[in-house]
């Protein structure tokens, strides 16, 4: 896994001067794509991906594949995983403890081996983010759970994992995913309900039924499988643009663009975005697999927003969208309702000159406009990590943004790729 060089960029700010006119290209999704790796234990033949983007997170699914025994073929964007007849069904504990999306591995591993072992997920550090329901929902399948050693050893005895009515008590991307993808090879009829409505989480389910799945409900909160067994598929996996990603651009352009096409998108993923940033004062227009993001010369206005499951404000969008409240005239509020401890990242950003209040844990406020300045700061979580970038690149004076690892885990070679727009930033 080969890191990209360098921890450290140095951003000289652009004092709010709108300097970009270019268009930009979106990479595949990072949730789609880790999602896709751990599909791939559900496919006899083996299961080929295509538009992987080239960061972090996919690294460290496709190596921690490997090492439970697949054979893992990598060219540029794609790869090829045929998953081992036996395996050990054990997660590296260096690299699963690093990355949350491992957790998606266990529900294919579980019920294709009949057990897996783990250790607690990590990722970034955002607030609580329980596995209980994971092993609850393992249970209800037949299976049992033990933790020891700081790993949770799961077995499903005789003929595996069984079908199950579940609920997950929130709604929940990852387990989602998880216990889709589970139930594909359980015995018998498996019901999903208050299931996540992500567009990655549609995309999944209908490639497993176009291998031979039986599930329906896709897009709804109840999902139901009835288990078939392992599948066959000869056309690759394709992998979503990564919606997350097109609406970071979004508002970067929304800051610092005269006019910015956001391509290789899909607009009709973030209509909650689009629809804000309209509402604040810019003019978006819309086409096939492309966003453009147009000044207007007006002042931008300030807003209310909540935070909410799809297809509602993504919340890992919040932090960069706090940092265009900076620049709107006048007061703003922010309700984060998904996660704990999401807010820390305001502390930074009032050092640099934005007049925030903390109200709550889960609730900012905001006036503007206010001139940011330049300083030294830590990335401590990959979306806030890109709020410090963006707030950067607005400021006045130099920024330097240490921990660029965080951000590198769901935005590839961001500095080539902006500086291509004329920003200046460099790493090192």
């Amino acid at each position: 896994m080969a890191d990209v060089a360098g921890d450290t960029l140095i951003i000289e700010g652009q004092a709010g001067r709108r300097v970009i006119n270019g268009s930009i290209r979106v990479n595949g999704s990072k949730n789609d794509a880790v999602q896709a790796i751990a599909a791939a234990f559900l496919f006899k033949n083996g299961l080929t991906l295509a538009n992987l983007p080239q960061i972090d997170d996919v690294q460290k699914m496709l190596w921690l594949a490997k090492d439970l025994g697949a054979e893992v073929k990598i060219s540029g964007r794609t790869a090829f995983i045929r998953p081992p007849r036996m395996s050990r069904a054990t997660l590296d504990t260096e690299i699963a403890e690093k990355i949350r999306a491992s957790i998606l591995l266990t529900g294919p591993l579980l019920a294709r081996y009949g057990s897996v072992t783990f250790p607690h997920p990590g990722g970034c550090v955002i607030g609580e983010r329980p596995i209980d329901f994971f092993l609850a929902g393992f249970r209800q399948m037949g299976a049992s759970v033990r933790h020891r050693r700081g790993s949770y050893e799961v077995n499903a005895p005789g003929r595996g994992l069984r079908g199950a009515a579940i609920f997950f008590k929130n709604q929940s991307v990852t387990a989602t995913e998880t216990f889709l993808m589970a139930a594909v090879l359980a015995r018998g009829l498996t019901v999903l309900r208050n299931c996540a409505l992500e567009p990655e989480i549609e995309n999944l389910g209908r490639f497993l039924r176009h291998a031979g799945a039986k599930i329906s409900g896709l897009g709804t909160p109840t999902i139901i499988v009835n288990g078939r067994g392992l599948l066959v598929v000869h056309r690759p996996y394709q992998v979503l643009p990564d919606r997350i990603e097109a609406g970071s651009f979004a508002i970067l352009g929304a800051l610092l663009a005269k006019r910015l096409e956001i391509t290789g998108c899909e607009p009709s993923h973030l209509q909650a975005l689009l629809n804000l940033l309209e509402e604040i004062g810019l003019r978006i227009k819309t086409g096939k697999n492309k966003i453009t993001v147009l000044a207007t010369g007006r002042k931008l206005k300030p807003v209310n927003l909540k935070t909410h499951e799809y297809p509602g404000f993504p919340t890992d969008l919040q932090a960069p969208l706090a940092v265009l409240l900076t620049q709107a005239a006048g007061a703003s509020v922010i309700l984060e309702t998904i996660f704990e401890s999401r807010l820390n990242y305001a502390k930074t950003l009032i050092s640099m000159g934005a007049k925030i209040e903390i109200l709550n844990p889960h609730r900012l406020a905001i006036v503007g406009p206010t001139t940011l300045t330049g300083r030294k700061v830590t990335s401590p979580d990959l979306r806030a990590g890109l709020a410090y970038l963006v707030a950067g690149l607005v400021a006045k004076g130099r920024t330097v943004v240490h921990n660029v690892h965080y951000i590198d885990r769901g935005y590839e070679r961001i500095d080539e790729r902006l500086r291509a727009l004329g920003l200046a930033l460099k790493r090192f």
